[in-house]
């Protein structure tokens, strides 16, 4: 690739760090831009963003590289957070990582990239692009412990073709070598974890300030009431901690899990044993597929997918699918499905797509 100004969404951490770092050694014109896209309850119990801006800094500094500031927070709570909020309260699971991939990194931020001249936004996504016969693909990265298709399947071609992954073809530990070698600030830096610009905080806390749940009946499936719990969103499929159950009459030692969510009666359904029937699916609804390229949207074709991230690829073939849902059906059943998760669809190395989960349809 020749000589290009590209610019690099950085995020204080030791990959978006090291993206800017190969990328500069390269001989392209690299500069730095730093998002902040949440301001709703920051303090300095959760608020990572000024740290994070702060280690940014030194390391464009280190790079000797420009860096400027971006604040989307109107368009976050706009175009993900407001979804997400909406999601828990109707009793899914959702995943913002992707939509805010799809809305913010790679939508809002990558315009706001090109609107500035450049030629291509760059990320520390662990993720491989190819163009074949014209068309953008998306394969999964070199380390398959940190592959981040999965977040990325809602990507389109518009969006792919101006987007680079540096780090595409790279182990995390080489990248963290990489970082200590070149003598980057961050190369000890710890991953960051919790929700895509929010960070990490008390989970339930936080969405009781946006969501008014009502307490209920946690039964089992013989419909015996063994507890109560906080609000049917504060729950998943496949839940096993904070469920208050223990001593229950004429059970065994085994664990309880979350197997369903009746909104109807507002009761939260919980089977005994990890592997217990309920728990597992082989067919599952979802809503309308996304296809990175619209020709692989076959029908009664083998493919691999996945329902969680980093899970293993799971065969499957679509049964039926048009402009609103389809119906998925795998080869071997699956634990635990989440209404609010995604699907994402593989063919070996190659990230086709996915969609939302609507609901298991039958064990």
């Amino acid at each position: 690739m020749s000589k290009k100004r590209i610019i690099v969404g950085m995020s204080g951490g030791v990959d978006s760090s090291v993206a800017a770092l190969i990328l500069k050694n390269e001989g392209h014109r690299v500069e730095g831009m730093f998002m902040k896209n949440w301001e709703e309850d920051d303090t300095e119990e959760y608020c990572s963003a000024t740290q994070d801006l702060e280690d940014t800094k030194k390391v464009c500094e280190h790079l000797d590289i420009p860096l400027r500031t971006v604040n989307f927070s109107f368009e976050y709570w706009d175009n993900v957070f407001k979804d997400f909020i909406k999601s828990y309260k109707l009793g899914y699971t959702p995943n913002p990582d992707v939509i805010c991939n799809e809305k913010i990194k790679f939508h809002t931020f990558l315009n706001f990239a090109l609107s500035e001249k450049a030629e291509y936004m760059a990320t520390g996504h662990y993720a491989k692009i190819r163009k074949l016969k014209n068309t953008f693909h998306l394969f999964k990265s070199k380390d398959k412990t940190k592959d981040q298709t999965y977040f990325l399947h809602s990507l389109a071609q518009d969006q792919l073709k101006n987007v680079i992954f540096p780090l595409a073809s790279l182990q995390k530990n080489k990248v963290r070598k990489i970082a200590k070698d070149f003598s980057l600030p961050v190369h000890d830096k710890k991953d960051s974890t919790g929700v895509c610009f929010i960070g990490e905080r008390k989970f339930k806390d936080f969405l009781k300030k946006y969501i008014d749940c009502t307490p209920g009946k946690i039964i089992d499936a013989s419909n015996n009431h063994l507890g109560n719990h906080d609000g049917l969103p504060f729950y998943t499929i496949g839940q096993r901690s904070g469920l208050g159950i223990g001593g229950v009459k004429d059970s065994n030692d085994e664990a309880w899990y979350v197997a369903d969510k009746n909104k109807k009666t507002n009761e939260l359904v919980v089977v005994q044993g990890k592997n217990h029937k309920s728990l597992y699916h082989t067919k599952i609804k979802t809503k309308k597929i996304h296809w990175i390229d619209d020709k692989n949207k076959n029908q009664n074709t083998k493919l691999g997918a996945k329902i969680r991230y980093l899970q293993d690829d799971q065969e499957c073939i679509i049964l039926k699918a048009d402009n609103e849902s389809s119906v998925v059906e795998f080869a071997n059943p699956q634990r635990a499905v989440a209404p609010g998760q995604y699907i994402v669809f593989y063919s070996k190395q190659e990230c086709l797509g996915g969609a939302i989960i609507s609901e298991p349809l039958s064990t």
